[in-house]
Formats: C-alpha cells, sequence, structure tokens
C-alpha cells in the first residue's frame, strides 16, 4: 500500500508490516499472554487447594479469559494498538484510513484472536494472513485494521528554491492574498512530488496552481509549467515570511535595548 493522501492534500506514509515481522510480534505476545496465564494458574492452585471442583474450573476458564482476551483488548485500546510484540518488532495497529484503533475494533480483535490464535495455535492467523497483500489477519479483516511499520527512516528534508528565470517575477509578485491552507497544500505536494505517480503528480500540480494562480497577480510568465509556478510561489512565500519575522525580531531586540538605556529603567 503507497502513502495515503488526504481531502487536504496531506500524506500519511503508512507502511503495512511484513508477514515477518507480524508473525514475530505475534508469537512475543503469545508467550507473554501464556506466561501470565501459567503464572496465575500457579497462583490459584496454591491458594485454592481447599475449593471444590466446580469453582477450581470457573476460576480457571475465568484466568484464561482474562490472559488471552481481556488484557490483549485492555492493552490495544490504551496504547491505540501497540503491545509488548508489536513494540518490539516496531509495529503499529490502525484503521483502514490509518487513524488510531478504538475499543471496538481491539474487541473484535481479540475475541477473534482467542479463536484464530489460540484455539488453531496460531494456524488460521497464519494462513490468512499469508493471502493477503497487508499480512492481515481474520481479526483485521473482521475489525478493518492492519498493521503497520511505525519505526520509519527520517526523510532528508527537501529545499525549494525559486526558479532563476522566475526570480524576477517572484520579487515583484503579489502573493500575500494566498490562503494559508492552499499554501499548505502547495508545500505538501512539493515535498511528496517525488514519490507519486507522474500522472497523478502532473495533476494535482495543475489543479493545486490553478487555486495559486486565483491569488497571485500578476499571472508567471508565459510557458512556466506548473510545478515551476508552486515551487517559485512557495520559495518566495517563505522567503518573504522568514524575513518579515528576522525584521521583527530584531526591532523587538532594538526596543528592548533602547528601554534598558532609559533613566527609569534603572
Amino acid at each position: 500500500m503507497g502513502p495515503i493522501i488526504t481531502g487536504e492534500a496531506v500524506v500519511l506514509e503508512l507502511r503495512p508490516a511484513s508477514f515477518a515481522a507480524r508473525a514475530l510480534g505475534l508469537v512475543i505476545d503469545v508467550v507473554v499472554h501464556v506466561v501470565l496465564l501459567v503464572l496465575i494458574m500457579i497462583g490459584l492452585s496454591a491458594a485454592g487447594r481447599d475449593l471444590d471442583p466446580a469453582a477450581a474450573r470457573a476460576l480457571g476458564l475465568t484466568a484464561v479469559v482474562f490472559c488471552l482476551v481481556v488484557v490483549p483488548v485492555a492493552v490495544e485500546t490504551l496504547s491505540r494498538g501497540r503491545s509488548l510484540g508489536k513494540l518490539a518488532t516496531g509495529l503499529r495497529v490502525v484503521r483502514e484510513d490509518g487513524g488510531a484503533i478504538r475499543f471496538r475494533h481491539a474487541v473484535i480483535r481479540g475475541l477473534t484472536g482467542f479463536l484464530e490464535i489460540y484455539l488453531t495455535f496460531g494456524g488460521l492467523a497464519l494462513a490468512v494472513a499469508l493471502f493477503n497483500d497487508k499480512s492481515r489477519r481474520l481479526g483485521d479483516l473482521l475489525g478493518g485494521t492492519y498493521a503497520v511499520r511505525s519505526r520509519v527512516p527520517a526523510e532528508q528534508a527537501i529545499r525549494v528554491f525559486v526558479p532563476p528565470h522566475l526570480q524576477s517575477w517572484a520579487a515583484a509578485a503579489d502573493i500575500g492574498r494566498i490562503p494559508d491552507a492552499t499554501a499548505r497544500r502547495a508545500a505538501q505536494f512539493i515535498r511528496q512530488a517525488g514519490r507519486m505517480a507522474p500522472l497523478s503528480r502532473a495533476g494535482m500540480a495543475a489543479s493545486i496552481a490553478a487555486e495559486l494562480s486565483a491569488h497571485v497577480a500578476p499571472a508567471p510568465p508565459p510557458g512556466t509549467g506548473p510545478d515551476e509556478f508552486l515551487a517559485a510561489v512557495v520559495a518566495e512565500r517563505r522567503n518573504r515570511e522568514f524575513t518579515r519575522l528576522s525584521q521583527s525580531r530584531r526591532r523587538y531586540t532594538e526596543t528592548g535595548q533602547r528601554l534598558q538605556r532609559l533613566p527609569f529603567s534603572n
């Protein structure tokens, strides 16, 4: 699955977890839950020697449900899709739209997980995960979730400059009326353009450039492409904002220095 581009042109870089990473995380979680169950069972056997068989079975069943269903559901709900196994493998469970899972997603995954992981010794979960592109187990398919990599390498910042042949036009252009939302979409597009398909990139560039042109005067020189127009506007807007902030900071510093020199400041 590639990046998710929202309606505001914000790119969510969600990389589905590999089958091996999911399997390793699952094994770690199962070991933790089983060890917890064994410890509880040992404690119950030591403390419940005088219990009748029916009460002992009821407590045992309660311990099984607690360790293999309640604990996984509670952990995933409170941690927004993480568990000890997922922390170790750098994974997180998210909704299909990329958002954090909620209690109902965790419940569906937990109840289904008891069937596909423990009652079938993991066979059903592994079989289902092998035959879909996101390595989703049955609980993910029913709950509308999947696991993504939460540890991704940091991307190198992209520097945007005004194209040389547009510098004189950009310096004189009126770009102060550009809405912030439009400017953010243009800047986001420039940062993500290198990873987009050529047709999608051209279409989105033309769309955002047409939206920007309604707030920029005069129009760019004839023959200016959408990508060049976006780069010029974004870079010039950034440069002007930096200059304005620098001047404001300098005036603030100078004002503070003048106040310190006044007689009453002492």
